[in-house]
């Protein structure tokens, strides 16, 4: 057997020299991302020695993009989507003219054609997902309200790249480029849009209407072979199956395909075992996939156009960030969730990649153009995370600093305070449920049917707004701003409730609470062992860890099941 296969050697050494740089990164208190992204530059076509296959990387590459969004799908259902429409569907839309008018004017300022500056400006206005999920899942707020608003702003933005993708080829020619219809009559632009819409149409309407019974049976029946390689064989085949599937019979790109893939699959109730088994698979192809976006980078670049680099990552890191701040501002949620959604648009990737590919084939875009493209995605990836890290000081500098950030957090909202005709059980002695999710949910039930009074604090303004209406007591707000216990009397309250799995602030929300009500008594909700312990060690609050819960309910089960079913002797 030969052992010089392109195959192999690529996988052998992207993994072995993204270790190497990957480590090398985490001793100098850099993410590994960039590790992955040097290690792809070395093996690249751009710099000597070894040189991998470039299309192969880019297929592995693939295979990466289409696992992690089927593991996005798995964590973000229909609903999740919908809660965030109003603000990521406008949001998004707005967000990409912007950056595309940004990015379009800087390319005219260069002396290029109009349809160059349209391909330049909508490849620099699109995020990557698979970039924004791994820095939501190292900060841990991936299941957040503010983390849901980030993927459904950037699902918008998928969604719409599809859409632009397909009209490309029809609309070369009258850009300056080269028509892509073999040389024969192009279809009229309505027929094309139409078909276009009726696919993605199409595709989304099988999915959930045909696909949320199937593969969860699918599942069921892979389940009950008690074959666990039989069962991650399932999983990992729906996401690549499908994402195939919806690419060849919808045109529907392979990361949105296997995103649906997800979202159907998680009606299972096996999803989280999905979700942990494909896992593995998910971190080794997601190395490769930035170790591809390092093999398209051509450093030259940087020295031959130094200052079109910079004002691209200018662009892409400044420009679209304090647009999509603007918006989210103007929508009226607070400072925080503006800045972590600038930070999670503050990069561009794997559409980005494929749109100015595509604009060079078509005639449209320089090649110089998608060198920028590469540069601006290679620089902008590598600093994300530092922009991630930046959100907490930032707040608090322009707290300190700015009169009219003070100003947009004290602004006057109907929602952000109980109204005046709030019945007084609900403001004193009363329970302050913090998240009114899956969890939240059920403990208001359990509430109400022993006729507690509770307040909720909810981050979702549409779910306020809902909740008002059914008349529950509900505030608006990021609960780690003391104005909103403030506002839900927490000062009076009998017991804080944080029912949201997001604890990166709920040491904020303890302080607050204990400092306006010494004897609150507070119950904390964590998926986290380490930080369990931690909570319960510095703020002796009550924890509930979700495995621990659910090994001592069915522990209490089957010992009643036994003693009840114990023959006397």
């Amino acid at each position: 057997m030969p052992h010089s296969v392109s195959l192999i050697n690529t996988i052998a050494a992207g993994l072995g020299l993204a270790l190497v740089f990957g480590f090398l990164a985490a001793k100098l208190r850099l993410p590994a991302l960039v590790g992955y992204l040097l290690a792809g530059v070395i093996i690249g076509p751009f710099t000597p020695g070894f040189v991998a296959d470039a299309s192969i990387a880019a297929q592995l590459a693939e295979i990466g993009v289409m696992l992690l969004m089927f593991g996005v799908g798995l964590h973000f259902s229909l609903d999740d989507l919908l809660a965030v429409r109003k603000i990521a569907l406008p949001g998004a839309l707005a967000q990409i003219a912007v950056a595309t008018l940004l990015g379009g004017g800087l390319a005219m300022w260069w002396g290029w054609s109009p349809g160059a500056a349209l391909v330049f400006g909508l490849a620099l206005s699109v995020a990557s997902t698979v970039v924004l999920l791994r820095a939501l899942e190292s900060l841990g707020i991936l299941d957040s309200f503010t983390g849901r608003i980030a993927i459904g702003w950037l699902v918008v933005e998928d969604l719409a790249m599809v859409l632009v993708l397909v009209l490309m080829p029809p609309l070369a020619g009258a850009l300056g480029g080269t028509p892509d219809n073999g040389g024969g009559p192009a279809d009229p632009l309505w027929q094309t849009l139409g078909l276009t819409l009726l696919q993605v149409g199409g595709f989304v309407a099988l999915m959930l209407v045909v696909g949320r019974r199937v593969f969860p049976w699918i599942l069921w029946q892979v389940t009950r072979t008690g074959s666990r390689e039989l069962f991650t064989l399932c999983v990992v085949a729906a996401a690549v199956s499908i994402a195939f599937a919806s690419a060849a019979l919808f045109g529907v790109s392979f990361a949105l395909g296997a995103f649906f893939a997800g979202m159907v699959m998680r009606e299972s109730q096996f999803s989280h075992r999905a979700a942990q088994e494909s896992l593995p698979l998910r971190d080794a192809f997601a190395v490769l996939f930035f170790v591809s976006v390092g093999m398209l980078f051509d450093p030259s670049v940087l020295i031959d156009r130094p200052l079109q680099v910079l004002a691209v990552v200018l662009v892409i890191v400044l420009g679209k960030s304090l647009a999509a701040c603007a918006l989210v501002l103007v929508f009226r949620y607070p400072l925080a969730t503006a800045l972590t959604v600038s930070a999670s648009l503050a990069q561009i990737g794997e559409f980005s990649f494929i749109l100015a590919g595509l604009g060079v084939s078509l005639g449209l875009l320089p090649v110089e153009g998608q060198s920028l493209v590469l540069a601006g995605a290679l620089i902008s990836i590598a600093t994300n995370p530092l922009w991630f890290s930046l959100i907490a000081p930032m707040q608090k500098w322009l707290h300190t600093h700015s009169s009219f950030a003070r100003k947009l957090e004290s602004r006057s909202d109907p929602l952000a305070e109980l109204p005046m005709t709030t019945e007084a059980k609900y403001l004193s002695r009363q329970v302050v449920l913090v998240g009114y999710g899956r969890v939240g949910r059920r403990i208001a039930a359990e509430l109400e049917a022993n006729d507690i009074p509770y307040v909720v604090a909810e981050q979702n303004r549409e779910l306020v707004e809902k909740l008002r209406e059914g008349g529950i007591a509900a505030v608006w707000g990021d609960a780690a701003d003391p104005a909103v216990l403030i506002q839900a009397h927490i000062a009076r309250a009998r017991v804080l409730v944080v029912a949201t799995p997001d604890t990166l602030n709920v040491r904020q929300m303890i302080e607050t609470a204990r400092t306006l009500n010494p004897v609150i008594q507070t119950v904390i909700r964590s998926h986290n062992e380490q930080e369990a312990t931690l909570l319960k060690q510095e703020t002796a609050v009550t924890v509930f860890l979700g495995e621990h819960e659910l090994a001592q309910a069915m522990a209490r089960d089957v010992v009643q099941r036994a003693v009840s079913m114990a023959v006397p002797a």
